[in-house]
């Protein structure tokens, strides 16, 4: 069942002559992770802001076309409505943190939707848990590491217990372990609670090893729609627009590998396709 449908959508911002999202179309089944990547200025940040209700309330526009949630226009809702289906995670989470500790963070959002006390005390424990951080409820926002707030940042939106799970480059200023840490924390949320994570991502390791399903965006097109092996087995169409391929399927294509089977996308399936070469 769709829980997001965007249908022939153009967005063209107000000083702008070319539009920065051209005739897209998707759909978004529930539950599925789907991974967003492109070069700079494909519009993917852009496609962000017009799912989480910041296009048209806060950014204005000339739009074409449809994004309907659960049937019903996105634009007919306001941005407190949106927020209730539709939680956000962006790129820096200090632009996000508003409290000086843990606690106080997650509470903010529930305080402003008037949740009552004991509600509020079992979403931020259940929040906590989901988002593997119940040690860090006492602690200082301040004292967090860039991955501790990040993973603030993802309790917070799970708190208001949204459907949809929308993070913009939430891995941008993290390390490689950190990095990890966000995607095994989301793929848990995705596969034990069943929340829609939609993630717009750089790093194609991490989207090829956990998402569904990849869209890629180009000057404002979807130029490419499917599961992660269809995709990333098409290299030189990815390395002409200025996608990075994971180090393991490129290393494969050049192999020999070309299908689902014989393409991997994480080290462990590199490991099991070399080892077949070898006995080959």
């Amino acid at each position: 069942m769709a829980v997001l449908e965007i249908n022939n959508f153009t967005f063209s911002y107000s000083q702008s002559t070319r539009p920065a999202l051209r005739d897209i179309n998707i759909k978004i089944d529930k539950g599925k992770f789907i991974g967003i990547t492109g070069p700079t200025g494909a519009g993917k940040t852009t496609l962000a802001c017009c799912l989480n209700g910041i296009i048209p309330h806060f950014y204005g526009g000339s739009v074409r076309g449809q994004i309907d949630l659960h049937g019903s226009s996105i634009f007919n809702r306001s941005a407190a409505q949106i927020s209730r289906h539709v939680g956000s995670v962006f790129q820096d989470p200090e632009s996000q943190i508003v409290s000086l500790d843990v606690e106080q963070e997650i509470a903010f959002g529930l305080e402003n939707q008037a949740c009552p006390p004991a509600e509020i005390e079992k979403r931020i424990a259940a929040a906590l848990e989901l988002a593997g951080i119940s040690d860090l409820r006492r602690r200082a926002t301040a004292t967090l590491s860039g991955g501790q707030k990040q993973r603030v940042a993802v309790a917070s939106a799970l708190a208001m217990q949204p459907e949809i799970l929308l993070l913009d480059e939430p891995t941008s200023e993290l390390d490689p372990v950190g990095t990890e840490d966000i995607f095994q924390v989301l793929s848990r949320i995705n596969k034990e609670h069943g929340i829609t994570i939609i993630v717009i991502e750089q790093k194609t390791d991490q989207l090829a090893a956990h998402a569904d399903r990849i869209l890629v965006l180009n000057d404002g097109n979807l130029v490419m729609d499917g599961e992660p092996w269809q995709v990333f087995s098409r290299q030189e169409e990815l390395d002409a627009i200025g996608v990075r391929i994971p180090q393991v399927t490129r290393l494969a294509g050049l192999l020999g590998g070309s299908d689902r089977y014989s393409l991997p996308l994480t080290v462990e399936q590199a490991r099991i396709f070399v080892e077949r070469l070898v006995r080959r």
